[in-house]
């Protein structure tokens, strides 16, 4: 086994992270990219200088265990942008709150009612088509109302 790590080099680490960054496109996680990360600059620094395949181990250790920290800080600058726009891919809770005119009455606590282009499937008390409802909650593709 020594032997093996004794022969490590500059390709070895640059196609271990050439491999992993393309396994990463097989199974996406997010985790070999940074596996791969570390992997390729342990091989750009055996370029500038020839460290001991003991120094190479560390270095991807350390290089490995730096991407966790600088990961999540990246992650969490990311869900700052989904917080400027909250609905993005929740379309039904952006209604919650306003008024529509159903479509079909509400009888035993079903209705529909015509949402732009979609018609959505409408829960709440009994009340006749045409009158306005106001969207309380939204659950899937079913919307709980009230009357406004």
């Amino acid at each position: 086994m020594t032997e093996m790590f004794a022969t490590l080099g500059t390709w070895n680490w640059l196609i271990f992270g050439v491999i992993l960054m393309a396994l990463e496109l097989l199974a996406p996680g997010v985790f070999l990219f940074w596996l791969g990360l570390a992997a390729l600059l342990v091989g750009l620094l055996s370029f500038a200088f020839n460290p001991s395949w003991q120094l190479q181990i560390l270095m991807f250790a350390v290089f490995a265990a730096a991407a966790v920290p600088l990961w999540r800080r990246i992650a969490r600058s990311n869900a700052a942008v989904s917080v400027s726009n909250p609905f993005l891919n929740k379309r039904a809770d952006a209604l919650v709150g306003r008024v529509f005119t159903l479509e079909k009455p509400i009888i035993d606590g079903a209705g529909t009612v015509r949402i732009d282009d979609t018609v959505w499937r409408v829960a709440g008390p009994d009340t006749p088509a045409g009158s306005r409802v106001r969207i309380v909650q939204a659950d899937g593709a079913s919307l709980t109302v009230a009357a406004a």
